[in-house]
């Protein structure tokens, strides 16, 4: 491998490991909030707000492996 491909591989890498994660705890957290909310209907609006901030900090993580892809990329 040359260092041009290493240098295209490592963004690549970056964002598939830094979005896994991400990915896995969206998924577990909307699961495990329909399964809240179809056991206490009356809690819906207090889970679904407490489950989209969760959200935000997952996703959040995903752009800081963006951010650091798009810094190995052109830096």
């Amino acid at each position: 491998m040359d260092t041009e491909s290493i240098r295209l591989l490592a963004p690549a890498i970056a964002m598939g490991l830094g979005t896994f994660g991400p990915a896995l705890a969206i998924g577990m957290l909307a699961g495990k909030a329909l399964e809240a909310m179809g056991r206490n209907p009356d809690a819906a609006n207090e889970i679904r707000t407490s489950m989209i901030l969760a959200i935000v900090f997952a996703e959040a993580i995903a752009i800081y492996a963006l951010v650091v892809a798009l810094i190995i990329k052109f830096v």
